[in-house]
């Protein structure tokens, strides 16, 4: 499957950009991925000070397998391109729970229920959670007006 072209160059926006040093810079970029394929109630958790297995752990909810899937496919594909090593790929089949593990950065995405079974959210608690900008987001709330429309000539 080819690379999409947009996502690709988004990606490379967020990699590039000085204000995310390496490792953020590919968490970072995971969740703008993320965020992008409509995921749910995304977290990244700064591992630093706390885990030997990674700097940043993201924790992400997908309403579906498919989603979950083609969330999974999309971050592998690009952070490949940007140069990351994809170290471990797990839970793909089932898709309730997969795991890309690029060894700074941890990428676990759940089908809801599971999300709620394992309770990540509970374990890596006590670590900061790192703040993604709104403008990765796919779609914003939309703003409430409080203006009539003018409907002269609509019909």
């Amino acid at each position: 499957m080819a690379i999409n072209e947009y996502i690709q160059n988004e990606v490379s926006k967020v990699i590039s950009n000085s204000s995310f040093e390496f490792p953020l810079n590919h968490a970072m970029a995971s969740a703008w991925i993320l965020a992008n394929f409509k995921g749910d109630n995304l977290k990244i958790f700064d591992m630093r000070g706390s885990s030997s297995l990674c700097d940043f752990s993201i924790v992400a909810t997908a309403q579906n397998t498919t989603q979950a899937r083609a969330m999974v496919d999309e971050l592998s594909q690009n952070l490949r391109a940007q140069g990351a090593n994809i170290l471990s790929f797990e839970g793909y089949e089932s898709a309730d729970w997969i795991l890309l593990d690029t060894g700074d950065v941890m990428v676990h995405v759940f089908i809801g229920p599971a999300r709620d079974i394992y309770d990540l959210d509970m374990v890596y608690g006590r670590n900061p959670q790192v703040k993604i900008p709104e403008e990765f987001y796919f779609a914003r709330p939309a703003q409430v007006s409080t203006e009539k429309p003018d409907l002269k000539g609509f019909f």
